[in-house]
């Protein structure tokens, strides 16, 4: 959490100073907002690293911002609900949310999810001329480049994955054709505890789907073992084709 830029969006000046004082002490610098009109301004004066989201935010809708946030930025999003909350939470995690956190929260809790995040969303990049020398994986015609955390399409566009979405597809990468449990999933991809009603996977697989498969409404690439979990069907093989790769590259360097 270092050096890292936080804006806290909560429209109780005290939340917002228990927070501050929280990511302060671990090194972080942060800004806060205390609805929606001030959330937009931050985003869009200055570099953020990470969002932590009240949804309860009084005459402003919660999931209305988050929304407006993902329509501008792929910056990491935390959800703060109450426990009773179990729609919002769902909505917003299909709305592009990484995770969320339930209040009355602990500190320490919170802390350890902040940090998850940006470990996902601050990984090391490397120049786009170097991408040949970077491990990147293709699989049905798509390219993807971990240390860079892009994901480049069918046509060589670069495609809008949050961080909880692209470490999710990376994690089916590492694992083709095998059969892994919601569980399992959540365990891999960094998330709080896996609860048996929880959605968490379910809707982050489905808004993964809609970004990678031809077609969404019958997935080929993300398969539902039913009552188990899910298995990436696809083949996949690391870029070891030089035409492919400068394409890649020259998809990444007009994108920069």
């Amino acid at each position: 959490m270092k050096n890292a830029v936080i804006l806290v969006v909560d429209d109780d000046p005290k939340i917002r100073t228990l927070l501050r004082r929280c990511f302060e002490g671990e090194g972080s610098e942060v800004r806060e907002a205390g609805d929606k009109a001030a959330t937009l301004e931050a985003l869009a004066t200055g570099q953020i690293d990470l969002v932590t989201l009240d949804l309860d935010l009084g005459p402003d809708d919660g999931l209305d911002v988050a929304r407006a946030i993902r329509q501008r930025s792929s910056v990491p999003i935390i959800m703060v609900t109450a426990k009773s909350d179990v729609i919002d939470r769902v909505v917003g995690l299909e709305i592009g949310a990484d995770d969320y956190i339930s209040k009355p929260f602990h500190l320490r809790e919170v802390v350890a999810r902040v940090k998850t995040i940006l470990r996902r969303s601050h990984r090391p990049t490397q120049p786009a001329m170097a991408l040949h020398e970077d491990p990147c994986w293709v699989f049905d015609d798509m390219v993807a480049i971990p240390a860079q955390m892009k994901l480049l399409d069918r046509n060589h566009e670069l495609v809008e994955l949050t961080s909880g979405e692209f470490t999710l597809l990376e994690v089916f990468l590492h694992r083709p054709k095998r059969v892994l449990s919601r569980e399992q999933l959540m365990d891999l991809t960094g998330g709080q505890s896996y609860a048996p009603l929880d959605r968490t996977i379910d809707n982050q697989i489905a808004r993964l789907r809609k970004k990678i498969e031809r077609n969404p409404a019958s997935p080929r690439l993300i398969s539902t073992i039913r009552g188990i979990g899910y298995s990436f069907t696809c083949d996949v093989r690391g870029c070891d084709d030089q035409s492919l790769s400068n394409n890649a590259e020259s998809a990444l360097a007009s994108s920069d």
